[in-house]
C-alpha cells in the first residue's frame, strides 16, 4: 500500500498544467450558447409558442399540448443543430445531486429505419421509476410510477450532446419527491405575500422575485492522491490523518496567487460555465490549503439553484480533465477550515426595487425597514426549521468549528440598522402619534441611505447576516442543494409577511392611519425579536452562554435538528403557505434520518476496514522491525549499555502495541454498536443510536491511528498524509 502512496506522489510531481483554449476574447460573445434562452426561443419558436412559454414563466399560465408540440419542435431543431443527439428530463431528487435518463431523438421510421422526432408530450412529462429514489416511504418498490414535469421557468441547455430539460419530480399521487417542486411553491408563496406588503408603499408592484447568489467553496486534490485514500473515495472526507506541521496558521493561502494547475482548471470551468449561461464572476483561494471558491452574479433564485447544481456537476468533470478531484464535503480534513455555500438572498419587485436596499425617501426606507424587521421575525420564529434545513452528517462537522457559525441561529444587522430599529422602538408610542412625532420619525428613516452603504460591516461569524442589500445565510454546507435552505427561508418569510399584512390591515380597519399602523406593528416585532439580533463574535463560548440566556435554541444533534420538520408549528407553516403537506414533510424527515444513518454507517465500515486491513498490519510490520532491532542490539551490547540504548525503542514498541490493541478493541466494539443500531426499526431512533453509539468510535479510533502515523516509519505508511494532500500540487 505504501508503494501506491509513493507512486501517487510521483504522478503528482510529474503533472504539467493543461493548456486551455478560449475561442472568444469577450465572454459576451459566447455566453449562453448552449442555452435555449429568450433570443433562441424568438428565433426557433412561433410568436404564439414564444408567448405561451413566457406566459407560463411570468404568469404561471398553463401551456396546452398544441403549444407544447411547437416548443418541442423548436427546441429539438436548435438542439440538433448544436450537436445534441439525446434529451433528458433533468431533476433534483432528494439525493443532494441531480438525476437524468437519456433518450435519443429517434422514433421508428419507414422501411425499418428511424427518424428524428420530439413531441410536446415528451417535453412536458416523463415517467421515471420513483421507487428507486429516496422518498421516505411515499413510494415503495411495487409503487414505482412517478412523473417529471417541465419547469418552463428554467431554460433547457446542452451538456455533452444531450438536451437537458429542467423538471420537477413528483409521485404518482402528486407528492413532491424533489427539491424543485417545493422550492417553486415557496417562491410563489413569498411572491404573493411580499407583493401584498409592497403595495402598502407602491401600488404598481405586481410581482416580487427572490434572488440568490451562492458562494461555492471546494477543495481540489490530485486524483492520484485521492484514489490512494479509500476514505476520501468512499466518504468524501479523511477519516484519519495527523495534522500537517503547517496548514493554515500563517493565513498565507487566502487570496494568494492561484497555483497554475488550479488556474487552468478555473479557466476551463469558467469557459464551460459561460457557455451554459452561468454568470460566474469570482474565483479565489480560500483559507485552507488547496481550498478555493467560485461565485456568480446573483440571479432569480430557481435559476440560480439550477445553475449551482449544474456547476457542481461540470466541476467534477472538468477537474478530471485536469487530473484533479473536487471535494464538496463540508469537512474533508480535520483541523483546517471546512467548506460552506453562503446563500445571499434578497427580494426584488417588478419595478426594479430591491426591498433590502435603502431608498431615496422616507416611504421607500420604511419599506426597507419593514422587510428587514419581518425577516428578523421569520428567522426568530422559525430558527429550528432553518437549522434543520442546513443540518446534515457532513455539515455538522463544520458548524461551530471556529470557521462557520454555530448551531445557534442569530441575525447580524450592523450598527446603523440596529440603531434605526432601536430608534423606532423608542419613537413609536402606544397612543396615537402626533403629526410632529410621525414627521420626526420619517425624517430619521430618511437618513438611512447616507449611512448604510459605508457603515454596514460584515460579520463572518454570523449564520444570517445583513450585508448592505441582502441577507447572507452563511450556515449552508458546500455539498447542499441550495433549495433546502431556500424552501425554509422563503416559506417562513411568506408566512410572516402575510401575518404582517393582516395585522396592519386589521389596525387600518379600526381607524388607524396606514403609516401609523405599520409603525405600531413594526415596533412590536422589533421588541419581540431583540433576542435574535447579535452583532458580536458568534464563534465565542460567551455567545453560547448568552444565547441560552436569551432563550435561543442550540441543537447540535443532527437527528434532533431533523425532527423540527415534523413539529406542529412547522407543519402548520408549510400548510398555510401551501409549500409542503404533512405527508411530504414526514417523508423528508424520514429521508434525512436515513441519509444520516447511512453516511455514519458507511464511515464506520470504511474506517473499520482501513484500520484492520491497512493500518494495523503496517504498524505490526514496523513493530516487528523494532523487535528485531532490539533483539540484535541485545546480542551486541552489554546489558547495562543495552538497557540505556534500547529503552526508547522498547517504549515505542509498547506504545505501538497499545495503539494496535485499542484500535482492534474499538473496531470490534463499533461493529457491535452498529449491529445493535441496525435492528432498530424507527428511523429517528436508529439515527439517534448511530449518533450516540456509533459515531463516537470514529474519533476514538482515529486518535490511535493518528498516533501510529507519527510513530511508524514514513516509508511504510500506506496512505497519503495531510502534508501531501494539502500541499503537493
Amino acid at each position: 500500500m505504501a508503494v501506491f502512496r509513493f507512486k501517487a506522489l510521483d504522478e503528482v510531481l510529474a503533472r504539467e498544467p493543461l493548456q486551455v483554449h478560449r475561442e472568444h476574447n469577450l465572454t459576451s460573445d459566447y455566453f449562453g450558447v448552449k442555452v435555449f434562452d429568450r433570443p433562441k426561443m424568438k428565433k426557433y419558436l412561433s410568436k404564439e409558442a414564444y408567448k405561451a412559454v413566457y406566459d407560463a414563466v411570468d404568469n404561471s399560465a398553463p401551456i396546452d399540448r398544441k403549444m407544447a408540440d411547437q416548443v418541442a419542435q423548436g427546441m429539438k431543431a436548435w438542439a440538433t443543430e448544436n450537436g445534441a443527439t439525446h434529451y433528458t428530463h433533468w431533476f433534483h431528487p432528494l439525493t443532494d445531486g441531480t438525476a437524468e435518463k437519456h433518450d435519443a431523438f429517434i422514433v421508428n421510421g419507414e422501411d425499418g429505419g428511424v427518424v428524428e422526432a420530439f413531441s410536446g408530450k415528451l417535453l412536458a412529462q416523463q415517467e421515471p421509476d420513483a421507487s428507486s429514489f429516496p422518498s421516505g416511504g411515499i413510494r415503495q418498490t411495487f409503487e414505482a410510477r412517478g412523473y417529471t414535469a417541465w419547469d418552463a421557468s428554467s431554460p433547457a441547455f446542452i451538456v455533452d450532446g444531450t438536451l437537458c430539460i429542467p423538471t420537477v419530480f413528483i409521485s404518482y399521487t402528486g407528492e413532491a419527491l424533489d427539491y424543485k417542486t417545493p422550492f417553486l411553491r415557496a417562491l410563489n408563496a413569498v411572491d404573493k405575500a411580499a407583493t401584498e406588503v409592497c403595495q402598502f408603499f407602491d401600488k404598481t408592484v405586481t410581482k416580487v422575485s427572490a434572488n440568490l447568489g451562492w458562494e461555492q467553496e471546494y477543495f481540489l486534490i490530485d486524483e492520484a492522491l485521492f484514489v490512494a485514500r479509500p476514505d476520501l473515495v468512499l466518504t468524501g472526507r479523511t477519516l484519519m490523518g495527523h495534522a500537517s506541521s503547517k496548514d493554515q496558521q500563517l493565513d498565507d493561502h487566502y487570496f494568494s496567487s492561484i497555483p497554475t494547475r488550479v488556474y487552468r482548471f478555473m479557466e476551463d470551468l469558467e469557459n464551460e460555465a459561460y457557455k451554459l449561461g452561468i454568470p460566474v464572476k469570482t474565483r479565489h483561494n480560500e483559507v485552507a490549503p488547496n481550498q478555493f471558491e467560485v461565485a456568480p452574479i446573483f440571479e432569480e433564485a430557481n435559476l440560480a439553484n439550477d445553475h449551482n447544481q449544474l456547476l457542481m456537476d461540470i466541476m467534477k468533470k472538468i477537474a478530471r480533465r485536469h487530473k484533479f478531484m473536487v471535494l464538496f464535503h463540508e469537512k474533508p480534513f480535520a483541523g483546517v477550515n471546512g467548506s460552506g455555500k453562503h446563500n445571499n438572498w434578497s427580494l426584488t419587485t417588478n419595478t426594479g426595487v430591491n426591498v433590502y436596499s435603502p431608498g431615496k425617501n422616507p416611504k421607500s426606507n420604511l419599506q426597507f425597514l419593514t422587510f428587514v424587521v419581518n425577516t428578523l421575525k421569520a428567522v426568530f420564529d422559525h430558527q429550528d426549521l432553518l437549522r434543520a434545513s442546513i443540518m446534515s452528517a457532513s455539515n455538522a462537522h463544520r458548524l461551530g468549528a471556529n470557521e462557520a457559525p454555530p448551531s445557534i441561529l442569530s441575525v447580524f444587522l450592523g450598527t446603523e440598522v440596529s440603531k434605526m430599529l432601536d430608534l423606532m422602538e423608542t419613537a413609536v408610542v402606544d397612543r396615537k402619534m402626533t403629526p410632529d412625532e410621525k414627521t420626526a420619525l420619517k425624517l430619521n428613516i430618511g437618513r438611512i441611505p447616507e449611512i448604510i452603504l459605508d457603515t454596514t460591516d460584515r460579520n463572518r461569524t454570523s449564520p444570517f447576516a445583513f450585508t448592505g442589500n441582502r441577507f447572507e445565510f452563511r450556515a449552508v454546507g458546500s455539498s447542499a442543494n441550495c433549495a433546502a435552505s431556500m424552501i425554509a427561508l422563503n416559506a417562513a418569510m411568506a408566512a410572516q409577511l402575510t401575518n404582517f399584512k393582516n395585522e396592519v390591515e386589521g389596525l387600518i380597519e379600526k381607524g388607524v392611519k396606514k403609516d401609523e399602523a405599520i409603525f405600531q406593528v413594526l415596533k412590536r416585532l422589533i421588541v419581540e425579536t431583540k433576542n435574535i439580533r447579535f452583532d458580536g463574535n458568534g464563534y465565542s463560548e460567551e455567545w453560547v452562554v448568552e444565547a441560552e440566556k436569551r432563550g435561543l435554541s442550540n441543537v447540535k444533534s443532527v437527528p434532533e435538528a431533523i425532527s423540527a420538520f415534523i413539529r406542529k408549528d412547522v407543519v402548520d407553516l408549510f400548510a398555510a403557505t401551501e409549500v409542503l403537506t404533512k405527508n411530504e414533510l414526514e417523508s423528508r424527515a424520514e429521508v434525512e434520518y436515513e441519509k444520516y444513518t447511512m453516511k455514519v454507517q458507511i464511515e464506520a465500515r470504511v474506517l473499520g476496514d482501513l484500520a484492520i486491513n491497512h493500518i494495523v498490519p503496517t504498524a505490526v510490520q514496523y513493530q516487528t522491525t523494532l523487535l528485531q532491532n532490539v533483539k540484535l542490539m541485545k546480542e551486541v551490547f552489554p546489558a547495562k549499555e543495552f538497557d540505556s540504548l534500547a529503552a526508547g525503542r522498547l517504549e515505542l514498541i509498547r506504545d505501538i502495541g497499545g495503539h494496535i490493541s485499542t484500535i482492534k478493541l474499538k473496531v470490534k466494539e463499533m461493529v457491535e454498536a452498529r449491529k445493535l443500531a441496525n435492528v432498530i426499526e424507527n428511523s429517528a431512533e436508529k439515527a439517534k443510536a448511530y449518533e450516540d453509539s456509533v459515531f463516537p468510535f470514529l474519533d476514538e479510533i482515529r486518535y490511535h491511528i493518528d498516533k501510529l502515523e507519527l510513530a511508524v516509519d514514513n516509508e511504510l505508511w500506506p496512505l497519503p498524509k495531510y502534508r501531501e494532500l494539502l500541499f503537493v500540487k
